[in-house]
């Protein structure tokens, strides 16, 4: 196994020069992006400070943004960045949004930071070396039993095809209403995972997968003892359709309330 803790002093530096920014910065002049979806001022400015930063600290790496997509090396290494995973609710006046950096090799995730500036807490990993919450070694919930379970998912879909992606959303929040001890939705994937990872939630549903929402998370969740998983249950990699996540013991569960829910009509969540 490949050690990459070397890389997280550099994933560590990126992200303090981001929570700068994010902390300091209006969100200024709005940029539509589709039906209801949006950036900031501060979703751009993050992600050209960190896309510098990283082009010249890492060269070989390639990187990935949400919002200016591509650049530097292609194949093997690739720095995967949300800027402000949460814009509505940092828009909002949310603390509820966080910035969040991954590093992918072959389609998986291999290291993360995550920060939430305005709740002072950062959530780290990096494969085979554990998950860290400020400094400090965590571990993902153990609870079994669904009905003692608190459940975080996604948001509900928006932009082209979102009143049939929501359909299934709509039937597995019914269904997890009638089971789950609580449901939550934070509106931001990277809380969902690095929260996981704490143990403040016992499980996540997203019924979407975009690698620069994602690839923090899965890195972090995964070092603390969560499992990772497609809809179908098949291990999780950035081509996966859905990020499902648990313990051992409440997965099976988890996914059989996804597989309810996921008729073959229905089988395009992202």
């Amino acid at each position: 196994m490949t050690d990459y803790t070397d890389l997280l002093p550099i994933a560590n530096q990126a992200v303090d020069l981001a929570q700068g920014i994010m902390r300091t910065m209006q969100p200024g002049v709005l940029t539509a992006k589709g039906d209801r979806d949006m950036a900031s001022e501060v979703d751009f400015a993050i992600e050209e400070k960190v896309r510098a930063f990283l082009a010249e600290q890492t060269p070989a790496i390639g990187f990935l943004g949400e919002e200016n997509g591509n650049s530097g090396a292609e194949g093997g290494l690739m720095w995967a960045l949300d800027p402000v995973d949460g814009t509505v609710n940092f828009v909002h006046g949310s603390p509820l949004c966080a910035i969040s950096l991954g590093l992918i090799t072959e389609n998986r995730s291999v290291l993360g930071v995550i920060d939430l500036p305005f709740l002072g807490e950062r959530y780290s990993a990096a494969e085979g070396h554990g998950a860290h919450a400020n400094g400090k070694p965590i571990t993902a919930s153990s609870t079994r039993q669904i009905d003692e379970a608190v459940i975080a998912l996604g948001d509900y879909a928006v932009g082209d095809g979102a009143r049939e992606k929501n359909q299934i959303r709509f039937a597995l929040t019914e269904r997890l209403a009638k089971s789950a001890q609580r449901i939550r939705m934070h509106g931001s994937a990277a809380i969902d995972l690095a929260w996981l990872a704490a143990g403040r939630v016992d499980a996540v549903v997203m019924l979407a997968n975009k690698p620069w929402d994602t690839a923090a998370g899965v890195a972090i969740a995964r070092e603390a003892g969560a499992l990772l998983v497609d809809q179908d249950g098949s291990p999780h990699t950035l081509e996966s359709r859905a990020t499902i996540a648990a313990n051992a013991g409440l997965l099976p569960a988890i996914l059989a309330l996804v597989g309810e829910v996921s008729s073959p009509g229905a089988r395009r969540l992202a």
